[in-house]
């Protein structure tokens, strides 16, 4: 599968994110795809992650899915992007983010694995040699 092909698909991943509708999950995803969120959670086969991109839904809106970049090597691609959402109980949470993308021969997703990075960074050396860290639990991704 060319590289258009494979940003194409995922443009069409991130739009179902963003307008909430299935558009083809069950074609998009291999049925025994694995999709592992950059804080934990995994999902295993097809059908797993429909029931979680629906169920999510009902809990939260995706404000941005912005794709910054595309890397493509053999049968994998990257993808950085930005992420903006909100929860139904008014928290929002935007991030940085990568996804490894694994591709399957029929041109479907085998593996997805996403690492984030926090938006609110800073420099902990910007007052000496010594670091001064924030005062804050750290979000790991």
């Amino acid at each position: 599968m060319d590289t258009a092909k494979r940003e194409e698909k995922i443009r069409l991943w991130f739009s179902m994110w963003l307008r909430q509708q299935d558009l083809g999950i069950r074609e998009l995803f291999a049925p025994d795809a694995v999709y592992t969120e950059s804080w934990g959670p995994q999902y295993h086969g097809c059908e797993a992650i429909l029931h979680w991109f629906q169920e999510w839904n009902t809990r939260g809106t995706v404000l941005e899915w912005e794709i910054r970049q595309f890397f493509h090597k053999d049968g994998q691609t990257v993808v950085e992007w930005y992420f903006r959402n909100q929860m139904q109980d008014g928290r929002v949470e935007a991030f940085d983010g990568v996804t490894l993308v694994v591709w399957n021969a029929a041109g479907q997703i085998k593996s997805l694995k996403e690492f984030g990075c926090n938006c609110d960074t800073y420099d902990p050396y910007q007052n000496g040699p010594m670091p001064h860290f924030r005062d804050e639990a750290a979000r790991w991704f």
